[in-house]
């Protein structure tokens, strides 16, 4: 009862609605506090039908994302709904979390006297289920709407723990628990573990992805490129990731990750699925065929990083046949100079300058370039600064070259499949992990296009290969970056 009162007087006096508009809050922002939970103003009429939503948020963010420049809350008032909106740990993995919000829906529901729904945004989705499945707080729940949850892991999560990003993700704080959890390797482990649970399947869940990315030179912009050969994507989850095969498909739209979860885009898909006596009958039941743990891909970029005290070159080498490439250079620091000298010695420098917003390098500064119909060859990107830099440059193809090998980890085993007989590759590949808390890498070679992976111990191991190609004597070269998770057992996931 005075649980209630506390939650009372909050709704009160944090969540009345400036002109009777739910979500303006003003500049009184509640949010941050993990495990603090807060209720958004009660419309003026409920329906007895309608369950009161509750809202959780993804990775690096809070609860305010529902409500600063996002109509969601106030969308969800207008149509009657009741809301209660939650933080977590930001950078916290879904264990953590999971177990944290476990704790407060049962609280929640005691509060409402009724089951909620549950709206999760990017890893929001994947911490719901764990407090589901793993924490038991299924029975106070109804269903589950997922809006861009990449149940399956995030490419750009294994790029943040890649050998040529470290530097970078490092300073930038990148690199936690969350982000960890949400290498490709890891969520495929915790599948294993979830998908098979006894609980599983206690409470129905709906899915929404995207495809659109955002603005030239923007983080979702420069997240959609990267992810680009690994399917549709909205600029940090992949639609493949954002489906599961148990799970009912509502919609696939031209969202990005931000716009995915504002009211004005997605409640109205959903509102149906809102209420008491939904059924699981309707939507698009995704069957597990059309989603590969493996992730067979077209290899589309080209990676490198480190550490600058001032200067750097890379060189990079573009085909023939190439129909546009697109260089990324993120930096720490904003005042970069960047020049791109061509085989003809022609100097581009109109790069686009934008800081980072994003889940995983996020605070970085993307110096962005586009040249369509390239000049083949060796191309120079050098950077001048007057302070000591961290970097990743990442080049992305659109070219013929981009399908003419996959890389595949399956049974053990890492194996590149060339899809031209006269394609001829050389390969360095770069395995990273941690122990006893410094990184160790070991390199090593591919025979005849596959190698065994060797005993491991326990942890997420991060793939690169580096390929050295060429196809009818056309040179190429290609990075790609996978991770494995290793279990006490040897059993390997993300295969």
């Amino acid at each position: 009862m005075f649980k209630k009162m506390i939650m009372t007087i909050v709704a009160l006096f944090l969540f009345l609605p400036s002109w009777s508009q739910a979500g303006s809050f003003g500049n009184d922002d509640p949010s941050g506090v993990p495990g603090q939970w807060y209720v958004g103003t009660t419309p003026s009429y409920v329906a007895p039908s309608k369950q009161p939503i509750l809202f959780v948020h993804g990775l690096n963010s809070s609860s305010n994302t529902w409500w600063n420049e996002n109509n969601m809350y106030d969308t969800a008032y207008q149509n009657g709904y009741e809301t209660a909106f939650i933080d977590l740990y930001p950078t916290k993995n879904m264990w953590d979390n999971g177990a944290l919000l476990a704790q407060k829906i049962r609280e929640i529901y005691n509060y409402y006297g009724e089951k909620v729904v549950v709206v999760a945004h990017s890893k929001g989705g994947i911490d719901t289920q764990s407090a589901l499945v793993h924490y038991g707080a299924f029975p106070y729940v109804s269903r589950v709407i997922t809006l861009s949850t990449p149940h399956h892991g995030s490419q750009l999560a294994d790029l943040a723990y890649s050998s040529w990003a470290g530097w970078l993700a490092g300073i930038l704080g990148s690199k936690n628990d969350a982000t960890y959890s949400l290498q490709t390797g890891y969520m495929a482990y915790f599948r294993s573990e979830t998908d098979q649970h006894v609980n599983v399947n206690k409470n129905p869940i709906y899915t929404f992805g995207g495809t659109k990315w955002g603005g030239f030179g923007s983080s979702l912009y420069w997240g959609g490129l990267y992810l680009w050969g690994y399917g549709s994507n909205d600029g940090a989850v992949t639609v493949n990731s954002s489906r599961l095969p148990y799970a009912t498909e509502l919609r696939v739209g031209d969202w990005n990750h931000f716009t995915i979860k504002e009211g004005s885009s997605t409640f109205n898909l959903f509102r149906d699925y809102l209420n008491e006596g939904t059924t699981n009958s309707s939507g698009a039941k995704i069957q597990s065929s059309e989603h590969s743990s493996s992730y067979n891909t077209e290899t589309a970029s080209y990676v490198r990083g480190g550490e600058t005290n001032g200067k750097k070159q890379e060189k990079v080498l573009v085909e023939e046949g190439a129909e546009s490439v697109t260089f990324d250079w993120m930096s720490n620091i904003p005042s970069s100079r960047l020049t791109l000298e061509d085989p003809k010695r022609k100097i581009h420098s109109s790069f686009k300058v934008t800081k980072d917003e994003g889940e995983y390098f996020n605070g970085a500064y993307h110096f962005t370039l586009t040249i369509p119909n390239p000049v083949p060859g060796e191309w120079t990107l050098q950077s001048t600064s007057v302070n000591s830099e961290k970097y990743l440059m990442d080049v992305t193809f659109e070219s013929p070259v981009n399908d003419a090998v996959n890389v595949n980890i399956a049974q053990g085993e890492i194996s590149l499949k060339k899809n031209d007989i006269k394609l001829d590759l050389q390969q360095d590949i770069t395995i990273e992990y941690y122990k006893n808390g410094k990184v160790k890498e070991s390199k090593m070679k591919l025979k005849d296009g596959t190698l065994k992976l060797p005993k491991l111990g326990e942890g997420v191991y991060n793939v690169t290969i580096d390929i050295d190609g060429a196809k009818d004597k056309k040179k190429f070269k290609r990075t790609f970056i996978k991770t494995i998770y290793v279990d006490q057992t040897g059993k390997i996931f993300g295969q």
